[in-house]
């Protein structure tokens, strides 16, 4: 399978900004993404292109005592899961 090119973001699209209030509330929503990936066995490279490990990220970013580091989110939700360790 051949990896296609990420086209270059354009620079006339203006993405959406989104506050602390609306991470935090939606944090459940994240977690709950980020779980269903690591159920499907998907690798972490591709879990982290993904919106909810950036949100994740962004959280653990912010207030670091608040919210887990999704690398670390992603180990224990594999190893509660039973998923075998994927290929990285």
């Amino acid at each position: 399978m051949n990896a296609r090119p990420v086209p270059a973001p354009d620079p006339k699209v203006k993405r959406p900004k989104v506050t602390i209030g609306e991470l935090e509330a939606n944090y459940a929503m994240y977690c709950k993404a980020l779980r269903l990936l690591v159920r499907e066995g998907r690798t972490l490279r591709k879990i982290q292109r993904t919106v909810c490990w950036q949100r994740l990220e962004q959280l653990h970013q912010c207030l670091p005592g608040h919210y887990k580091d999704p690398a670390y989110l992603f180990l224990q939700l594999r190893r509660e899961s039973g998923v075998a360790r994927p290929e990285p």
